[in-house]
This record gives structure tokens, C-alpha cells and sequence, in this order.
């Protein structure tokens, strides 16, 4: 399930600079990860989570989740000529780092082939 509001201001923050290959979206959901995912949710560090590839501020992401872990589920999908990896986060971070909200953030990298 595609989540319905994408927010090009998180995508220069939770993605890579310049990817060589596809495109990065990012959307999020009011909607707690459990209804918008179909798989397996673990539970991991904020670091861990957000991975290395955005330009985030690292310490202030650790901050602002405290030790609280993330709710996390990867999946992947293909259409047609198009491939899709998602993954889900809950709770997740506004873009200025400064507030954690309740619902869900989809990263979503798509390649046309």
C-alpha cells in the first residue's frame, strides 16, 4: 500500500544526495504501521533504522528518539517494468529533527526499467 501524502521536504533529508539509479519518495500516514504493512515489523535504533544514506543530523535523530526504538518493515514490489523497495517507519521525525509523530513514514525508492 502506497501511503497517500508525500513530502518532498523529507526526501532530501531520509534519502541519498543523488542517486545514480530511480527515484526517492517519501510519504507518511497518521495510520499506525500495522495497518499500512502486510509483513514482518522489527524493531530496531533510530541509526539503524534511518540507515547512512540521508544527510540527516545523526546525533540528532539519536536524540530526538532517546532510545525508543523504531518500528520497521521492508518489502519489496514490481509492476509491470517498474521495482519498488519500501521502507516503513513508526513513529518517525518532521524534517527539523525537532518532533517524533505518531503514524507511519514510507522511504520508497522506485526503478523504471
Amino acid at each position: 500500500m502506497i501511503l497517500a501524502s508525500c513530502d518532498p521536504s523529507l526526501v532530501p533529508v531520509f534519502t541519498p544526495p543523488h542517486p545514480h539509479l530511480g527515484r526517492y519518495d517519501v510519504c507518511t500516514s497518521g495510520r499506525p504501521i500495522q495497518a499500512v504493512n502486510g509483513g514482518p515489523i522489527e524493531a530496531l535504533e533510530a541509526l539503524d533504522a534511518f540507515g547512512g544514506a540521508g544527510t540527516y543530523d545523526r546525533a540528532a535523530l539519536a536524540r530526538l528518539f532517546g532510545g525508543t526504538r523504531v518500528q520497521v518493515a521492508r518489502a519489496w514490489a514490481t509492476r509491470g517494468r517498474t521495482f519498488e523497495s519500501i521502507t516503513r517507519l513508526s513513529p518517525y521525525p518532521d524534517a527539523s529533527l525537532t518532533h517524533l509523530l505518531p503514524g507511519t513514514m514510507e522511504i520508497r525508492w522506485t526503478l523504471d526499467r
